[in-house]
């Protein structure tokens, strides 16, 4: 198969070792690509919600697939986010082609790419840890409970439905997060001159050019590999959103309800705690 040759390539959010990760789309991405720089922007690995019974085949194969990529000459800079915040303390760490970092600046062809995961920006996050990680369990929950009702919709030849995205856009206090996140980010980019700034953390993909009276400077998010499959790319002086797209992904697909029992005995469980 003839792989395309991108320039940079950003991912996000994979979140491997969760039920709600596809890992299989991932790869199959990543095997049609031929990336010079590959950037791996936090959350790769889920370490919050790590189970030893659940880590198949699939999710090994995409960090095979990345380490393989690296020894075949593409530079990899592994970003640490939230969910994988145990790496943070090898940050600074080079191994070949691979780096294990915080936060990175990239020029390219004269700009300044400011690139981080933006968990830094979560009160959530640096203020209650616990809280954050009980959000991690009910997301991982809800994206289950999305499946069965997809694959059930499925059935009926129905259009698949996204709950979280519906929250999302219905909750004020998410709708305000997500303005909240991209505004900081956008104004410290600005402030700092950097002319890009790329994010992940909030699962929502996007491109967009903010000016302000200080100046401007384009925001991107590469999404997530937990819903919406995106990834950033960048060739030729320009960025572009990719969204990998499932044929038939609940048709084919026989619905584990074993696989959701267990989880909702894990996150009943962290409830009592």
């Amino acid at each position: 198969m003839k792989k395309r040759k991108v320039e940079v390539v950003v991912i996000s959010d994979v979140h491997l070792g969760t039920y709600g990760c596809h890992a299989k789309e991932l790869l199959a991405y990543l095997s049609s690509i031929k990336p010079k720089t590959l950037i791996l922007n936090g959350d790769i690995i889920d370490i919050w919600q790590f189970r030893k019974s659940y880590f198949p085949a699939s999710h090994l194969n995409v960090i095979k697939k990345i380490i393989s990529l690296s020894s075949k000459g593409t530079k990899v800079h592994y970003l640490t986010g939230n969910h994988d915040e145990f790496l943070r303390k090898f940050t600074d760490l080079h191994l070949g082609n691979l780096s294990l970092e915080n936060k990175l600046v990239l020029e390219l062809d004269g700009k300044k790419a400011w690139i981080f995961h933006g968990d830094v920006f979560d009160a959530s996050i640096t203020h209650a840890k616990w809280l954050a990680k009980l959000g991690g369990w009910g997301y991982d929950t809800l994206i289950l409970i999305n499946r069965f009702l997809n694959w059930i919709l499925a059935k009926f030849k129905k259009e698949p439905y996204s709950l979280s995205k519906k929250i999302k856009s219905n909750v004020k206090s998410a709708v305000k997060f997500i303005s909240n996140f991209e505004s900081v980010c956008t104004e410290l980019a600005i402030e700092n001159k950097y002319d890009y700034v790329i994010c992940g953390h909030i699962h929502e993909p996007k491109m967009e050019t903010i000016k302000t009276e200080k100046g401007s400077t384009l925001y991107l998010n590469s999404g997530d590999w937990i819903e919406n499959l995106t990834a950033l790319e960048y060739n030729k002086k320009k960025w572009k959103l990719y969204k990998h797209e499932i044929n038939k992904m609940m048709e084919d697909e026989e619905y584990n309800f074993e696989r959701e029992n267990k989880l909702a005995e894990q996150f009943i469980s962290v409830l009592k705690k």
